[in-house]
């Protein structure tokens, strides 16, 4: 359908794709140029202006939004797009991110430079600091050839139903909340998920910046060999209540769980609760086949751009084959 209060020049109409879930709103919600629309960066910057407070309300209600057929093709028609929403920059720089990735603009960098064969797994942004970004957007530069598709799960859906089938699990995580440990190295890393040098994670230039940094934000930490850097969390939330009044599975145990496994880092050990006990890999693995089950995979077109709610929804990277190029942006 047409929506209101838009420009002549753009048009923009709510669309269904294959797989698309409903819980019960649209997941995602998807906005298509109409065909023939001529549109600008003028244009469509006066759309969002037009439909901004819609927008927000439908991103708070189904968590994620595509955006297809917008002319959207360099980094810097993506940055534009971006600005046009008006809302703060979470830069990169100056996030406590794990990940290996390159500015293209202040806002934009690249979404992560682990190995096309590397799986990212389902986890909220940052989830694993005490510092993390509102919302997110995403940018198809390139599509892949085969996959590289962006899995998406509702972490409203996925506590409701983790209540329903293991609410001792859920007591137990929001009880004792959990703590992280990560191996960062000196140098970075390209082949792992989890790369990114202390040095950039902490914005210091030595070791004594970073014990003050760390100091700061509450982490243990120990120097191993190398210079390579192992730091623990303070304890954090692994299920939170929005302001909506959802409770959601806010944290990044999947990914732990699943993929921080690289030459420093075992997966299992990576993860504790917050009182230090370990949490059971069983029902772990009852939460990772619930997500999947859930998950929506957005598989990219060339040109697509995503909103997606931090808080809401989780998201990761299916490996691939051929060239991707997605970039990312965060919003504070």
């Amino acid at each position: 359908m047409r929506t209101d209060g838009m420009s002549p020049a753009i048009n923009v109409e709510t669309i269904k794709v294959p797989e698309q879930q409903h819980h019960p709103e649209a997941f995602p919600l998807v906005y298509a140029m109409e065909a023939g629309s001529h549109a600008d960066s003028d244009s469509v910057s006066a759309w969002i202006h037009t439909n901004l407070t819609r927008i927000k309300q439908a991103l708070s209600q189904h968590g994620a939004i595509l955006f297809r057929g917008f002319p959207v093709a360099t980094d810097q028609d993506f940055d534009a797009f971006i600005q046009s929403f008006g809302m703060k920059n979470f830069t990169y720089t100056d996030s406590l991110s794990n990940a290996v990735r390159r500015n293209r603009t202040e806002r934009v960098f690249t979404a992560n430079e682990a190995p096309a064969d590397v799986a990212i797994y389902l986890h909220h942004e940052m989830a694993q600091t005490p510092v993390f970004p509102s919302a997110l957007f995403f940018f198809c530069e390139k599509a892949a050839a085969v996959g590289g598709a962006t899995p998406l799960c509702r972490s409203d859906v996925l506590l409701e139903q983790m209540q329903s089938r293991m609410p001792d699990f859920v007591q137990a995580c929001e009880t004792k909340g959990v703590k992280y440990t990560n191996t960062m190295p000196f140098e970075e890393d390209l082949k792992s998920g989890q790369g990114r040098s202390w040095r950039s994670t902490l914005n210091a230039a030595d070791k004594a910046g970073a014990e003050a940094k760390l100091k700061t934000l509450g982490y243990q930490w120990q120097w191993l060999p190398g210079d390579d850097l192992r730091v623990t969390t303070p304890v954090l939330p692994a299920v939170r209540e929005l302001d909506s009044g959802r409770r959601v599975f806010f944290n990044q145990l999947i990914a732990a769980f699943r993929g921080w496994q690289d030459a420093r880092n075992v997966a299992q050990k990576s993860i504790s609760f917050g009182d230090g006990s370990v949490i059971d890999p069983a029902a772990m693995a009852t939460v990772i086949e619930m997500a999947d089950d859930l998950t929506y995979d957005m598989r990219w077109q060339t040109g697509d751009v995503a909103l997606v709610d931090n808080f809401l929804v989780m998201h990761g990277r299916r490996p691939f084959e051929g060239e991707r190029k997605v970039l990312a942006s965060l919003l504070a």
